[in-house]
């Protein structure tokens, strides 16, 4: 890679800009935070990041015309991540309390709550990742993860279309039940762990995805 990348964090009201401006910094990148259409569109990377409840983060992307911005940089192979409930909203829909919520249908599944002994799954964990992961390139098996959430994809259930579509590269995690930690998808990369806020190995994970952009 030759010269600094240029990172969007999109600021759609729903996520730890600042931690993520600050862990991308880190990293190598130059990042702006805004929610600008024509920014986000022209930077190398967009980072989408998620807090709190499916519908409400999906009712914030809409306002700021970020599933937009997702569809068409998508379309042109432009480089997206989404980072927790930034993930969640690429799977096509989410279930919480009841309440079922379209998402941004990148991939199929539905985002439900975790079955797990002990709520939200708050803390340090590991993952199991493909062996050819570029996500996870240098870091070890043992790697740990920062995690805060209650509602998880369980099941991944893809079905190439065509011989030439790539299948994407899931990573898994448990607390309590399996559930789908990360996803590689071409130009389309995201966590349901706060890389930002874990450590080396976050950087270690933010460096892999800037180093494609």
């Amino acid at each position: 890679m030759s010269g600094r990348r240029n990172v969007v964090v999109f600021d759609y009201g729903f996520g730890n800009v600042r931690s993520a401006e600050r862990a991308l910094a880190r990293v190598g990148a130059d990042v702006e935070i805004t929610r600008d259409f024509d920014r986000a569109m022209n930077a190398d990377g967009l980072l989408v990041p998620g807090v709190g409840a499916f519908s409400a983060c999906m009712t914030g992307l809409r306002e700021a015309r970020g599933h937009w911005v997702v569809d068409r940089r998508l379309s042109g192979g432009r480089p997206v991540m989404g980072i927790c409930v930034g993930m969640q909203i690429l799977f096509e829909r989410g279930i919480e309390h009841g309440v079922e919520t379209e998402g941004l249908d990148e991939w199929p599944g539905v985002v439900g709550p975790l079955n797990a002994p002990v709520v939200p799954h708050m803390g340090w964990n590991t993952v199991k990742a493909p062996e050819d992961s570029e996500m996870f390139a240098g870091l070890d098996a043992d790697a740990r993860f920062y995690f805060v959430h209650s509602y998880a994809v369980r099941d991944w259930d893809f079905e190439a279309t065509s011989a030439a579509m790539a299948v994407p590269k899931v990573t898994w995690a448990t607390h309590g039940e399996p559930f789908v930690a990360a996803v590689e998808n071409g130009a389309l990369w995201a966590t349901q762990f706060h890389p930002e806020k874990s450590g080396d190995a976050g950087a270690q994970l933010l460096t892999n995805w800037i180093e494609t952009l």
